[in-house]
């Protein structure tokens, strides 16, 4: 749990926002209260530039589409004729009874339980796994997402529901637990494909990959021309996932 805890807060600090945010502080402390003003406006000056980069979507995509374009989406089913799984891995909720389930899902997690559901419609006769744990939330995000498919016509006795794992490490592992040695259609988040793909194979695994919630797309009108959050929403996902990458690598994952 230390570990998993170390890996989360990691990961925040050493986001693009958090990073400029952190920059501009350092910078901000120089200024105000030591007599180092050359090295607090560098820092500053440092911090402004990066973010300002960061929010534009050309500079973001940069980093972005390497990512979300290694796999192609799965839209030609003709060659995963006779596959029975299709797994779709969670990507995040807040449980709330108060609020619609479908609400309670973040925008990865929908989109991709979307597409778990379109392909697992297109293939007669195979199950629907949904995986995601609790993390630091008390309902399992599995049983959100098994609540939204039920809602949006699914057959419950074709659902199963993996809610144990805290990351996806621990989906590849409880997974194949589920699935055994059996093809099976993996459904994700495109940028988070490239990991997920490679987790999953190192444990001997034969996943389809199926990428959707593409963020790096085709940008057009004046706002092209302008930062925004959507910027800085693209860089923050490719750099969760270069970290990604680089700690499975350093822990032998992958």
């Amino acid at each position: 749990m230390f570990v998993f805890l170390l890996k989360k807060i990691a990961a925040h600090l050493l986001s693009p926002l958090s990073l400029c945010i952190e920059l501009l502080l350092l910078g901000l402390f120089l200024l105000w209260f030591t007599r180092k003003q050359r090295a607090g406006k560098i820092i500053v000056s440092l911090g402004v530039i990066l973010l300002c980069l960061f929010s534009y979507c050309a500079v973001s995509d940069i980093f972005l589409r390497p990512l979300e374009h290694k796999y192609p989406p799965l839209i030609n089913l003709a060659d995963v004729h006779g596959v029975k799984w299709v797994v779709v891995l969670g990507g995040g909720h807040i449980s709330d009874p108060g609020i619609p389930a479908t609400s309670q899902l973040s925008d990865a997690s929908m989109a991709r339980l979307v597409e778990g559901i379109r392909l697992y419609k297109m293939l007669p006769g195979s199950k629907l796994v949904v995986s995601g744990g609790s993390g630091f939330d008390p309902v399992p995000e599995a049983v959100i997402m098994a609540d939204v498919a039920r809602a949006i016509g699914v057959n419950g006795r074709d659902l199963v529901l993996e809610s144990l794992s805290r990351d996806t490490k621990d989906e590849a592992r409880l997974i194949q637990e589920i699935v055994g040695k059996d093809r099976f259609v993996l459904v994700t988040s495109a940028a988070h494909m490239p990991r997920s793909m490679a987790l999953f194979e190192k444990r001997g695994m034969r996943p389809i990959p199926a990428p959707t919630e593409y963020l790096a797309a085709e940008s057009r009108g004046p706002a092209m021309f302008f930062p925004s959050a959507d910027g800085l929403e693209r860089a923050e996902r490719a750099f969760h996932e270069y970290l990604g990458l680089a700690w499975a690598k350093l822990r032998g994952q992958i």
